[in-house]
């Protein structure tokens, strides 16, 4: 049977082992594929496996010298159900796309596997990625591991729940407006939104898109590290992409840089928070004075955040899917629709004023940064909900003028053009995980991971997952 033991090890250990040739990438392959068919029947994560196609890649891998590997040397990595992978069902979560099979991987997928990573399965997203409840027609609901009775947030939910209960090590996920940092929060591991550029991907309905990024997801801040930098890197094929760095990821996160002050916010002016929610990240967050790092509560200006991210999702959602609107509109769910239809209404005037208006909050994140080297705040506003709830409609009293408003505290940040991460940093008295959100200023990706690694230390709790899935108590 297959060493079982190999799935609760970190990434960096099992490619240290890779490159050791203590184990070998097939020995990891069964490994998963055990663990699979374990649990993932109990969470419904990974959907699609294609255990073939990565045996065949981990066998052409396994001819090649050690140290001509790439950096993940033959670590599995599952891919999110909305990035190509080329032979493999990719349906983006669409009763539309349910039997479409792509003859050609993302330019992201390409690099992961020119990298050394060896794709087995395709992760488990809402329709088209559209809100922060993993659920579709094509596969059914993805659940929180914690309590599978609530919802693993989205749209990377069935990456975050892979990585959760060890049927994965690094996972690929993707952010618009929270879908990496909310399941993240959920389901109790780290997810990272990087700077934009960061992360190659083939472009589509427009070169510099970029509400929307790609991004890594693991169960620690090393482990994240490790597969930012098997992502990373120039590509004339996406023209904004940015070259990687002369000091790799994983050694600033393993440099034990302190930030020297941080600032704390448990609603960045814009959002009802629940108390208990605010009451952990607060905790967690006033643990940097243990090191002496000065806290100080305050936050930029997001005073325009909702206006402008309605708007400028609204439009990315008729650029992309409006022909889909207009050809299968009996297929698609009716938050796309809304969606769609919000950003054909739009006018050249709500348009030029978005675009403003981020202009603006960028430049105000900015100067807060010459102040501080770290913004926190909540991951999500709630704990894990329901499953059966679609979104969140109210907080603290207050309810949402749409379905996803309730994700002001995570878009508000992509608005700025800032990487950020959610941290797991504690837990409800229920037990359900809460995720500490750690923002640094655009691009200073290594100074965010290196004070996140600081204070996962501090807190103590990286080493909560894998778990087996929990019934609901």
């Amino acid at each position: 049977m297959a060493d079982q033991g190999l799935i609760r090890e970190t990434a960096c250990t099992v490619v240290d082992k890779l490159k050791s040739g203590e184990v070998t990438p097939l020995d990891c392959l069964d490994a998963l594929e055990v663990r699979i068919n374990a649990v993932d029947d109990k969470v419904n994560a990974l959907p699609t496996l294609c255990f073939d196609r990565a045996r065949d890649h981990a066998k052409a891998l396994m001819s090649k010298p050690a140290n001509a590997r790439g950096l993940l040397a033959g670590l599995p990595v599952p891919i999110k159900d909305l990035t190509d992978v080329a032979g493999v069902l990719t349906t983006q979560g669409s009763p539309i796309f349910k039997d479409r099979i792509p003859e050609r991987s993302d330019l992201l997928v390409e690099h992961l596997e020119a990298n050394g990573g060896v794709i087995y399965a395709k992760s488990n997203t809402p329709e088209f990625g559209a809100g922060a409840n993993t659920f579709n027609e094509v596969f059914g609901a993805t659940r929180n591991p914690w309590d599978t009775s609530r919802s693993a947030a989205g749209s990377s939910g069935g990456a975050a729940v892979a990585l959760a209960t060890g049927m994965a090590w690094l996972a690929h996920g993707s952010d618009m407006g929270g879908s990496l940092r909310n399941p993240a929060s959920f389901c109790g591991i780290v997810g990272l939104r990087p700077s934009f550029g960061r992360v190659a991907q083939t472009p589509t309905t427009a070169v510099d898109r970029n509400l929307g990024v790609q991004g890594p997801m693991a169960r620690n801040v090393e482990d994240l590290a490790l597969l930012l930098d098997a992502m990373s890197g120039e590509y004339p094929a996406d023209p904004i992409s940015l070259p990687s760095p002369a000091i790799s990821f994983l050694a600033a996160a393993r440099s034990g840089r302190k930030p020297i002050r941080v600032a704390y916010s448990p609603d960045l002016g814009i959002t009802p928070v629940d108390p208990e929610v605010a009451a952990v990240t607060r905790k967690a967050a006033q643990r940097f004075a243990e090191l002496g790092v000065i806290v100080e509560e305050a936050h930029p200006d997001f005073s325009e955040a909702h206006e402008c991210f309605h708007v400028l999702r609204a439009l990315d959602f008729a650029m992309s899917k409006a022909e889909l609107l207009r050809t299968k509109r009996e297929q698609l769910k009716p938050e796309v629709i809304w969606n769609v239809e919000e950003g054909l209404k739009l006018t050249v005037a709500q348009i030029t004023r978005a675009e403003a208006q981020r202009v603006a909050i960028t430049a105000r994140a900015v100067k807060f940064f010459e102040t501080y080297d770290l913004l926190l705040a909540p991951a999500t506003i709630v704990p894990p909900f329901p499953v059966e709830n679609r979104y969140v409609a109210e907080c603290a009293g207050r309810k949402f003028d749409n379905y996803v408003q309730w994700l002001g505290i995570v878009y508000a940040i992509t608005l700025a053009c800032c990487p950020a991460l959610s941290l797991p940093c504690g837990f409800t008295e229920t037990g359900l995980p809460v995720g500490l959100q750690m923002i640094a200023a655009p691009r200073a990706d290594a100074r965010l991971l290196a004070g996140a690694k600081v204070l996962e230390d501090v807190l103590g709790i990286a080493n909560s997952t894998p778990i087996d899935p929990r019934a609901p108590r």
